[in-house]
């Protein structure tokens, strides 16, 4: 089982950038397909980014390719979310996710663990 923590959220302005971190501990993230999803108010969690195991494999939504890069550090056991020239409709609370199982990485339900969450705020 892996416990997963983020952090690196805040309140910026449209066009700035921010970097979350989701620090792991328990298991070593190498074990795991990463992801990134967000929930905005009202909305339902959606996908952001993925990493697969092996690091090699990355993949972001279309609403934020250019933009966001989903990246690793094996040393630390933690996985990053660049973002830059953000927007006000980036507006989330930011999760992390930890999945086992091989098969589709874009779903919610397809996560065995979770973070607690980051709230980021675009100001327009």
């Amino acid at each position: 089982q892996v416990q997963l923590v983020e952090s690196g959220g805040g309140l910026v302005k449209a066009g700035d950038s921010l970097r979350l971190s989701c620090a792991a501990s328990g298991r070593t993230l190498s074990s795991y397909t990463m992801g990134w999803f967000r929930q905005a108010p009202g909305k339902e969690r959606e996908f952001v980014a993925y990493m697969g195991r092996s690091g090699g494999s990355t993949y972001q939504a279309d609403s934020v390719k250019g933009r966001f890069t989903i990246s690793r550090d094996n040393a630390k056991n933690t996985v990053y979310l660049q973002m830059n020239n953000l927007k006000p409709e980036d507006t989330a609370v930011y999760y992390c996710a930890a999945k086992e199982r091989f098969g589709n990485p874009y779903k919610v339900s397809e996560y065995d663990y979770w973070g607690q969450g980051t709230q980021v705020t675009v100001s327009s």
